[in-house]
């Protein structure tokens, strides 16, 4: 029987013909001359790319029995045997809602998985959706809309070991190849993930679409792929768009109450008892946590919830925790954010125009907004992990393990997190931190804890007493606070006060000079309407640098969207 018969069945066709066109193509054809017909233009590398990577598991299709038994003597009728009750299909489901304008609720989708034997004796299955259509449930439209046009009806390869960097190239492969997304979803009930594509034009696989199965929890891939899906569907992005402020107060309140403390990595725990635990409703807690799950910000599991590595991090204690962050920007920030029109218009700062003053005099005056902003820097923490081992620095480490003592000066470094990481992977420097008189002492605490204490000098004061004599100065996420006449003024500061000899590199997100997406467009709007500073591309910092008698010498990546950008003494 042609493949043909599950692309484009003529209308008459019945449960049972359909039913028995996918066993046989189950059992005739295998992974490799699958992906050639489906993917034209595919070479021999690529070929077993994915060979290796992903093999041919199952044809599936829709049917649409009245009951549980009729379902039963369909498979009989093409030879196939369930030996398990049908699991729940949340994909399909959601799926059929969506064309149909149904609420899912009332869509009672299975999936059984015959087995059947590939022609080299390998183990497949026939994955069978089965919606329930008993008589007068007023569902007969829908059903035969989607028996003529078969919109479920795919091919299924199965990622082999995956992993986000394997799934990524995977998709990426069959974008190249004309394959474009096309919806997928999150099965809690088998724990897999499912990415669909639209097969290309010109395919020769007789199926309009291609299934991805990855075994696992991959919903921050399964995003990114869904965006791209709806990328040609403007009112649904506009709509998620316009939905973005419930998410900022959504991340907030779930930090702010304590959530994440209550909840647990690998076991499930029901809203009764997180609401219990924090003091919440439950029905509006778990109306909360449902969302979040939306987002992965946590896992539905079952009757309860449990935290996915994302939600892990608005943690208090968790490592580089971002739960400053967010009540910072679900609290003061997103008040001033609600001003940006006014920004727009006038380019004055909207957090200076609501509270009356900046944002450092604003949050010095409230220990509690200090103590959010300083732990807050810390969230980008992971930007610094390259910086120990940047050329600079390891050259100033050997002079002075060689007996020539070398120190570096960080300036307006917070707590000190970015020098505790240089002289802890180098015993043998030495680090001066300048920083106003509150933090300074907040730094020494941090320093002292961090075991390099005893070989740092915290100092109070502004960009006007740079220390002098350093070998290496830093200056770490400052220069994007300031508009550029400030930043000039800062940079001559730190010009005069540095030898001949001295390196400074400057830790900054840049503004890519295409169109090319980049965090720091986004951190240049929160920048113009929350603190009064902008970003920057490389260009525009050059001549900064170069105002003040430095030269930029180059730039190379950091984690999170950031550039060390590395700036010596002007020559001439």
């Amino acid at each position: 029987m042609s493949t043909t018969t599950l692309a484009a069945a003529p209308a008459a066709a019945t449960d049972a013909e359909l039913l028995r066109a996918a066993a046989d193509h189950a059992r005739r054809h295998d992974t490799a001359s699958l992906l050639g017909a489906l993917l034209p233009g595919l070479d021999g590398v690529e070929l077993r790319a994915l060979t290796d990577r992903c093999r041919f598991a199952h044809t599936a299709l829709l049917v649409f029995p009245p009951d549980a038994d009729a379902l039963h003597a369909l498979l009989a009728g093409a030879g196939l045997a369930a030996r398990e009750a049908p699991r729940p299909s949340t994909v399909v489901r959601e799926r059929l809602a969506a064309r149909h304008g149904r609420d899912a609720a009332g869509l009672e989708v299975g999936i059984l998985r015959p087995a059947v034997t590939g022609a080299g004796g390998e183990g497949r299955v026939v994955e069978v959706f089965a919606l329930a259509v008993p008589p007068g449930s007023g569902l007969d439209e829908l059903a035969a809309h989607e028996r003529a046009l078969q919109h479920e009806a795919h091919l299924g390869f199965e990622v082999v070991r995956p992993d986000p960097l394997v799934l990524r190239g995977l998709c990426a492969l069959l974008d190249r190849h004309g394959a474009r997304p096309d919806g997928g979803g999150y099965n809690p009930h088998e724990d897999g993930t499912v990415l669909y594509f639209t097969v290309p034009a010109g395919a020769k696989a007789g199926c309009p679409r291609i299934e991805l199965y990855a075994p696992g929890d991959h919903r921050e891939l399964l995003a990114e792929h869904l965006a791209r899906h709806r990328a040609g569907q403007p009112a649904e992005v506009l709509l998620r768009q316009l939905t973005g402020a419930w998410t900022t107060q959504a991340l907030g309140a779930f930090a702010e109450l304590g959530v994440p403390e209550a909840m647990d990595a690998q076991e499930p725990r029901s809203a009764e008892q997180l609401a219990a635990a924090v003091g919440a409703d439950a029905e509006t807690l778990r109306s909360l946590l449902r969302y979040l799950a939306m987002l992965g910000t946590v896992v539905q599991d079952g009757g309860g919830f449990r935290l996915a590595p994302a939600g892990e991090l608005l943690r208090a204690e968790a490592a580089g925790s971002l739960r400053p962050l967010s009540l910072l920007y679900a609290g003061p920030f997103y008040r001033s954010f609600g001003e940006l029109a006014g920004t727009v218009r006038t380019g004055r700062v909207a957090f200076d125009r609501l509270f009356g003053e900046n944002h450092f005099d604003h949050f010095a005056r409230d220990p509690r907004l200090a103590e959010l902003f300083d732990r807050s820097m810390a969230a980008g923490s992971r930007m610094f992990d390259p910086l120990p081992g940047h050329p600079v620095v390891r050259a100033a480490a050997a002079a002075s393990a060689a007996g020539a003592p070398r120190t570096v000066v960080d300036l307006a470094g917070g707590t000190g997190e970015l020098l505790a990481r240089l002289l802890t992977a180098h015993p043998a420097l030495r680090g001066v931190l300048l920083e106003r008189p509150r933090v300074a002492a907040a730094a020494r605490t941090f320093l002292d804890g961090a075991g390099c204490g005893g070989r740092v000098e915290c100092r109070a004061g502004g960009f006007a007493d740079v220390p002098p004599g350093g070998d290496v100065y830093l200056l770490s996420r400052v220069l994007h606070d300031w508009d550029d006449e400030r930043c000039r003024e800062i940079l001559r500061h730190l010009a005069a006060a540095m030898p001949p000899h001295a390196d400074l590199l400057v830790v900054e997100r840049l503004l890519p000079d295409d169109d090319s997406p980049s965090l720091a467009t986004a951190w240049d709007l929160h920048m113009r309407c929350n603190v009064g500073g902008r970003e920057r591309t490389a260009g525009h910092y050059a001549r900064l640098f170069a105002d003040a008698g430095l030269e930029l010498a180059g730039h190379e990546p950091l984690p999170l969207d950031a550039r060390v950008l590395h700036v010596r003494k002007s020559a001439s």
